[in-house]
């Protein structure tokens, strides 16, 4: 199997393995206990946070959440609410969680977009709003938007920013202007199951999750040493291989944009956009059949989490597409592991099977 679909998840470096391997054998104490062993442990997830912090902007508290799922919805639920702001293409963790926060409110304030993804930093912001949440780089389309902008943008009119950095955190630096940013660990090589929220000193976050009041008494769960050091793992890898990653990436990139056929066309900005995403599409093409057809190599439509839906992906309908063009779209992802063998080789399946010479 040839694996091209890395903005769903990406492969565990073999490092992170190795680091989480201890901590499911002989080291199972619980980190909130106070003997040595659950110390220990306590200590490395201290470790693992910091390594985190690394990769953020300075001012901040890192705290470890189930994912960014679970991290977008208590950055949404847990601020004073008011109206909120976002962009049609937002994650459905984003939209889904706005709309339930905002029933017997003021309704969600869609921003408009631009043909090539981006946000229209020039739209001034309703009165009112409370927060506006952005997704650094796009889940579908691999979009980067103006982060910078728009918290200021937000700040002016008086509102936090929520920064979903899922698909940016580990592959380019945050840059400083968010007020919360939620993060995920097996998009950059660590495990699922653990993500984590940022969030800016002197934010002040409700509770999501009641119980044991763990992390500074905000997130109630027993934390797992074993996810935490993996995605610390990660983490420290992540920035230690950035510009050789970014690298990589850039070259692949390149490589797949000169070998895709006349008559395709790229969805979203070519030039402000994260190079390990490549969302094609071409007139008349079956892309949810050429996909359960192609079995050996692992591409996508659109959002994994919105896989079961037969409706067309949103993002894509947000540029301006039709339904007809948004079917016949299909997100080709690589990254760090991914070969230029492999990448070729899984393009040449891919365009045969969709009826290209090749």
């Amino acid at each position: 199997m040839i694996y091209l679909d890395y903005q769903a998840t990406t492969p565990i470096a073999p490092e992170v393995r190795s680091a989480m391997l201890p901590w499911y054998t002989d080291k199972h104490a619980n980190p909130h206990a106070a003997h040595k062993a659950g110390r220990e442990a306590a200590a490395h997830i201290e470790i693992a946070r910091e390594s985190i912090a690394a990769l953020l902007p300075p001012g901040g508290e890192v705290y470890f959440t189930s994912g960014a799922t679970e991290a977008l919805n208590w950055a949404i639920a847990g601020v004073p609410r008011g109206m909120i702001a976002f962009a049609d293409s937002e994650h459905s963790a984003v939209r889904e969680t706005a709309h339930w926060v905002s029933k017997g409110g003021p309704k969600p304030h869609l921003l408009p977009l631009k043909l090539d993804g981006l946000i229209d930093t020039r739209t001034a912001l309703p009165k009112g709003i409370k927060l506006l949440a952005a997704m650094m780089v796009n889940n579908e389309i691999g979009v980067i938007q103006p982060i910078s902008k728009l918290a200021k943008m937000a700040h002016d009119a008086g509102a936090l920013l929520l920064c979903d950095a899922v698909q940016s955190f580990g592959r380019m630096p945050i840059p400083k202007g968010p007020d919360m940013i939620a993060i995920s660990a097996h998009k950059i090589h660590g495990p699922k199951g653990i993500g984590a929220l940022w969030v800016k000193k002197g934010i002040k976050l409700q509770p999501l999750i009641h119980g044991g009041g763990q992390e500074s008494g905000l997130r109630s769960g027993t934390l797992s040493p074993a996810l935490c050091v993996g995605f610390g793992t990660a983490a420290a890898l992540a920035r230690q291989r950035m510009d050789a990653d970014a690298a990589h990436v850039e070259m692949l990139w390149t490589t797949a944009r000169g070998l895709i056929p006349q008559g395709w066309e790229l969805n979203g900005s070519a030039t402000k956009r994260y190079r390990g995403n490549l969302n094609i599409r071409r007139d008349g093409l079956d892309s949810a059949r050429l996909i359960s057809e192609l079995r050996e190599v692992a591409i996508s439509t659109g959002s994994t989490c919105a896989s079961h839906s037969a409706n067309p992906s949103h993002v894509l309908a947000s540029l301006g597409l039709s339904k007809t063009q948004a079917k016949s779209s299909l997100r080709i992802g690589f990254g760090r592991y991914t070969t230029l063998a492999e990448l070729r080789e899984g393009l040449r399946m891919i365009f045969a099977a969709a009826g290209e010479q090749f």
